[in-house]
């Protein structure tokens, strides 16, 4: 567990020595000592008005920050309480007690808005203790002051560690409650009763107008409502009788005024249930060494002179709300060109129309935040920088279009150069067609969208440097063209040559072939009569054997009928026998 601190008393923290301020080592070392997140409480307010017996309400104690009871401011420079937090385990609430504001005595008033700022750097809740009423005093010091604050944190956070975002405090300010001391008015409007907070938000309420009167009502309450968006009033009656006021510190509650006692109750429960841990940017909970860097780099900036003094308020704050006003301006001006701006444009034109829209709109920014710009100091720089930015964007979009085609020249031309180092185009004929391919490309290159104004000089550019590339090979055509002559020259005759060569060939081919041929057809012939003498013999043969065939046919057919003519009349004479027999038989 974190350690606690238990304070009997509270100490002086940053002491107020003849105008000076100084931070206490003692009270340095008391926030060395513990680790726990701080819930940290200020307040600030004229003097003389009751700051200190409210924080030491909030100490449980009746007695610990000083009360006077006379014209005496009794508060010198901040002092700081701290205890265990009575509803948040594990944090410590540290209680800051301001000197008061406008006391006569000081004479030197710078401390005032020093003091003021440093409760609000400090603080995770805020409490502006006034008089009475809220009026546009009271209103217009708050703003002035919250405009310092954040003038002193932009210049002193970046010596503290750990802080990431030093440019946006209004992030992590403190939640703001204005208590209103012995409140004498009627919380009522157009007979209707409203609430503490009602009257403060009634209070902050814008006016409807563009007239400069109403731009300077609207500021403090813009700015009011920018720095703090969680707001909380309080209203006071009086807490006794003003005779009594020396005795505040050892009055029971029984001996106040009731409504005083139940008004410090309800304050009292807000601070200590809706207060939050004091944080820094980037989520950094602050615990005591956090605050004691935060204590010692505020302070140091001071001691540099880097917050105004009072007695110039109104030029500081001018200043500051006039400087801001152009930044405000200049960052829109540079986040709509860099959205609206594709670098780079095809034409000028295009580029100034976008200029001269964002020009106007960064203007109108600047007319609506600015306050007393006196001379138009501060229009007159601000359109001072929009020129040097028109005139930036001017050079980004001609190096842009320089770099756009300088990329397209290499990529289309590119594989050009290749072929030129290959050799390709060291031919007869081959200045024709390197100049054919160049034109092909620049046509190609012409076609391609967003080259922006430098598209035709860079061109230009590309091809001046290549124009001895395209003389080597126009000298090398040229040279290779006149000897090719010759060689063809050459060549032709050796082909002529050849082909009667060949003719000649192909005649003495063709003859041999006639005469080969004509033997062979000789042969052929020769072979054809012998073989049609030899049928024409074997034909004969044939007609000699088939007739001799017939013969031997017709022979062997008359033999054969002279044989059946014999048999027969063999048969017939034996026939002739055998009747003669009978017939001598039967004689």
């Amino acid at each position: 567990m974190a350690s606690e601190i238990h304070m009997p008393a509270p100490v002086c923290l940053i002491e107020n020595t003849e105008g000076q301020l100084v931070v206490n080592q003692e009270a340095l070392e008391i926030l060395s000592a513990t680790k726990n997140p701080l819930v940290v409480v200020a307040i600030v307010g004229l003097y003389r008005t009751g700051k200190s017996y409210l924080m030491n309400k909030l100490a449980g104690k009746n007695k610990g920050f000083s009360i006077g009871s006379t014209v005496q401011s009794h508060t010198k420079g901040i002092w700081m309480w701290c205890m265990p937090h009575p509803k948040k385990p594990d944090h410590t609430l540290v209680l800051l007690d301001t000197e008061g504001l406008g006391d006569v005595e000081k004479g030197d008033k710078k401390n005032d808005t020093q003091i003021f700022a440093l409760a609000i750097l400090l603080s995770s809740t805020f409490v502006y203790n006034t008089m009475n009423k809220i009026d546009q005093r009271a209103m217009d010091l708050l703003h002035y002051v919250t405009e310092l604050s954040n003038l002193l944190w932009t210049v002193s956070s970046p010596d503290l560690d750990g802080v990431e975002d030093t440019t946006n405090f209004a992030n992590f300010y403190p939640d703001l409650v204005w208590t209103l001391r012995d409140f004498y008015l009627d919380l009522e409007i157009d007979g209707q009763l409203i609430t503490a907070d009602e009257y403060l938000e009634k209070s902050l309420k814008l006016k409807e107008g563009t007239d400069k009167s109403l731009q300077n009502f609207n500021l403090p309450r813009l700015c009011i409502k920018e720095f703090f968006p969680i707001r909380k009033c309080f209203i006071f009656d009086s807490p006794a009788h003003w005779k009594k006021f020396a005795q505040l510190e050892t009055l029971r509650n029984d001996e106040l005024d009731p409504d005083f006692v139940q008004q410090v109750a309800a304050f009292c429960s807000y601070i200590f249930n809706r207060s939050k841990t004091k944080t820094l940017s980037g989520g950094i909970k602050v615990n005591g060494p956090h605050l004691k860097s935060l204590v010692q780099t505020c302070v140091n900036a001071i001691s540099r002179g880097d917050l105004p003094c009072m007695e110039n308020s109104v030029v500081a704050l001018a200043q500051i709300k006039n400087s801001a006003a152009v930044k405000k301006a200049i960052a829109h001006y540079d986040q709509q060109m860099e959205q609206k701006v594709q670098l780079p444009t095809e034409t000028l034109s295009e580029l100034l129309d976008l200029h001269g829209a964002c020009e106007r709109e960064a203007i109108e920014i600047f007319m609506k935040n600015s306050f007393k710009d006196v001379n138009q100091k501060f229009q007159k720089q601000l359109e001072t920088l929009l020129e040097a930015r028109k005139d930036d964007f001017c050079n980004q979009n001609m190096e842009a279009s320089s770099n756009r085609c300088s990329a397209l020249l290499q990529a289309i031309f590119g594989p050009l150069e290749n072929e030129v180092t290959q050799g390709i185009y060291s031919k007869p004929g081959g200045h024709f067609l390197f100049i054919q391919k160049t034109e092909e490309l620049k046509a190609r290159y012409y076609q391609q969208p967003r080259k922006g104004m430098q598209a035709e000089k860079a061109l230009q550019k590309y091809l001046q440097s290549k124009q001895s590339t395209s003389d080597t090979i126009l000298q090398t055509d040229l040279a290779l063209t006149v000897r090719q002559k010759v060689i063809e020259e050459a060549r032709v005759k050796a082909e002529a040559a050849r082909i009667e060569a060949q003719r000649l060939e192909v005649i003495q081919r063709y003859n041999q072939q006639v005469m080969e041929q004509r033997q062979r057809l000789h042969l052929e012939q020769v072979r054809q009569m012998e073989m049609f003498q030899e049928y024409q013999l074997r034909q004969q043969q044939r007609v000699l054997q088939l007739r001799f065939q017939e013969q031997t046919v017709n022979l062997n057919r008359e033999i054969e009928d002279e044989r059946r003519r014999l048999h027969n009349e063999i048969q017939d004479l034996q026939r002739n026998i055998v009747s003669q027999d009978d017939t001598c038989i039967l004689l």
